[in-house]
């Protein structure tokens, strides 16, 4: 007998770490509080599941939507053809976001993506990323600095603009600009041709992009899921999400 949920299950990727000694798989509360309070389910997934097509696939039938999150980890360069290895990397969280990625397109759920998820996003849609904005000319800092208190570390830090006609555009009726946190090292490059750019910091960089032939796919390089009870800017996006995948949750009933 096939269980119904009122609200929907929403995937969310997890990172590989550390606990004392051992290897765990995790992800951190305020994600998962961010869907709680626009009214989703989050699911964590495991890495595992990106070992077999079937398995990946019989996991998503119940699922309504995919959150990208955030992580210290970067994404292993030669998956945007760049040669060398990163310090912090997690091989087992590349492939399982790529596979999501794709799946995500091909049964267009809607997707949510924030920071490594953003850049996650661009390069499975063909996209590329610089590895160290701060070597880049003319780019302002987007690091945090790690010994401030986490309050400071994600307290605004510069201003995004927001493109015409997009998808952020339609989430946020009449704002033109608005303040973000970031907490960031990387960032795009060239964004996937399959991607439309939704917001970009004073300095240029690209801050937010979507798959404009998506019911929902948005993908941001701040840190809306940070108190998003607190912030109007998270609330609409989180909801915005959370109303895409009921959509495809009562579609798919159908």
């Amino acid at each position: 007998m096939a269980i119904i949920f009122d609200k929907p299950l929403i995937g969310v990727v997890m990172c590989q770490n550390q606990l004392a000694g051992h290897p765990v798989q995790s992800v951190h509360n305020k994600y998962l509080d961010a869907i709680f309070s626009a009214g989703g389910i989050p699911l964590a997934l495991p890495h595992g599941l990106a070992t077999s097509p079937e398995l990946l696939e019989n996991s998503m039938t119940v699922l309504s939507g995919i959150l990208l999150t955030g992580s210290p980890s970067n994404i292993e360069p030669h998956h945007y053809g760049e040669n060398g290895s990163e310090a912090d990397s997690d091989a087992g969280r590349d492939r399982l976001a790529f596979a999501l990625i794709e799946g995500v397109i091909r049964q267009q759920m809607p997707l949510m993506a924030i920071c490594r998820g953003l850049q996650e996003l661009v390069v499975a849609t063909g996209g590329t990323l610089h590895r160290a904005l701060s070597d880049i000319d003319g780019l302002r800092e987007h690091r945090e600095d790690s010994a401030l208190a986490l309050e400071q570390q994600y307290a605004p830090a510069h201003e995004v603009w927001v493109e015409p006609h997009g998808l952020l555009h339609q989430l946020l009726p009449g704002c033109e600009k608005f303040w973000v946190n970031s907490l960031h090292s990387q960032g795009i490059r060239t964004p996937g041709p399959a991607l439309r750019t939704e917001a970009r910091a004073a300095d240029g960089l690209i801050e937010a992009v979507s798959l404009p032939h998506h019911p929902f796919a948005l993908a941001v390089q701040w840190h809306p899921e940070w108190q998003s009870e607190s912030s109007a800017l998270s609330r609409a996006l989180f909801s915005g999400f959370i109303q895409a995948c009921q959509r495809f949750q009562k579609e798919r009933k159908i």
